[in-house]
């Protein structure tokens, strides 16, 4: 991976949430090659290992740990053992999330007919689908704070960047929870920015676009590879005709970290989406 930005996180400890999945595993990577210690958390360990071992062999620090981001006994452990390891937290990257079969819709409308068929309408939505969803994505970020923001109070350049979504600001069809959530986390962010802005710690998010990940495949491809309805949908929607590739979400996360470039950004949003949300459709 090339960075496109030169930002010194030499000696930094970064620890990094989902970082078992596709855009969290490459933001460890940018971080590691950065100068950066990094922690990489997910219920999924043998996934985060795979990438841990991978930045070591490009001559990086870091370590892999199984952690459940809904669990505090769980984070209070891994806490534990990144400060034996590492030390203290200075990066916190909150990028654990995601959505559910349960708490989606299978038609973007809903028709009277709706009702006396097989499918799954706003009506069969499972609470606990929903609360699933809601609390992996939300309480999935204010608990790794609670634990980890400790380490920082008190310190110079410390960031938190949580992983907001288009979602946040226009609702998409078929995923009321995961929208929902969404919304909380840029809430959240400023929230949070605001909270923490006498000791020093800055809170941003990044707010991605539309990018083809292992998670919406199946939302965004048929079985056999072919775009489906929905992608054509979005790629209309998107001024610059394509979906946005992972690398592309480097820069600004280096960017929000950099003390020397954003030192005076805190309770941003920041999308990154080729377009979607400056356009009307028309």
């Amino acid at each position: 991976m090339k960075l496109p930005l030169d930002v010194d996180l030499k000696d930094k400890v970064a620890v990094v949430t989902g970082a078992g999945g596709v855009l969290c595993s490459m933001f460890a990577k940018a971080l590691a090659l950065s100068g950066a210690k990094v922690a990489l958390l997910d219920l999924n360990e043998e996934a985060a290992n795979k990438f841990a071992e991978e930045i070591i062999k490009e001559g990086g620090v870091a370590k892999a740990y199984k952690a459940n981001v809904l669990e505090r006994d769980s984070l209070e452990e891994v806490h534990q053992n990144v400060l034996n390891d590492f030390g203290k937290c200075d990066i916190l990257i909150n990028g654990a999330g995601g959505n559910n079969p349960r708490a989606t819709t299978d038609n973007e409308y809903f028709h009277l007919e709706d009702l006396d068929s097989d499918l799954k309408t706003f009506f069969d939505l499972e609470d606990s689908g929903v609360g699933f969803v809601f609390n992996l994505n939300f309480l999935g970020t204010l608990l790794p704070t609670q634990v980890f923001a400790k380490d920082m109070l008190g310190k110079e350049g410390c960031s938190i960047i949580n992983i907001s979504s288009m979602n946040a600001y226009t609702p998409l069809t078929k995923i009321p929870a995961y929208s929902g959530a969404k919304a909380a986390i840029s809430n959240f962010t400023q929230w949070l920015a605001v909270h923490f802005s006498k000791v020093g710690i800055r809170v941003n998010a990044i707010a991605p676009g539309f990018f083809a990940t292992a998670q919406n495949k199946a939302l965004l491809f048929n079985e056999d590879g072919s775009p489906t309805a929905r992608t054509g949908k979005i790629l209309a929607a998107t001024p610059m005709g394509r979906f946005g590739e992972s690398e592309e979400l480097v820069g600004p996360l280096l960017f929000l970290l950099s003390n020397e470039a954003s030192s005076f950004v805190t309770g941003v949003v920041l999308p990154v989406d080729g377009g979607f949300s400056a356009y009307s459709g028309v």
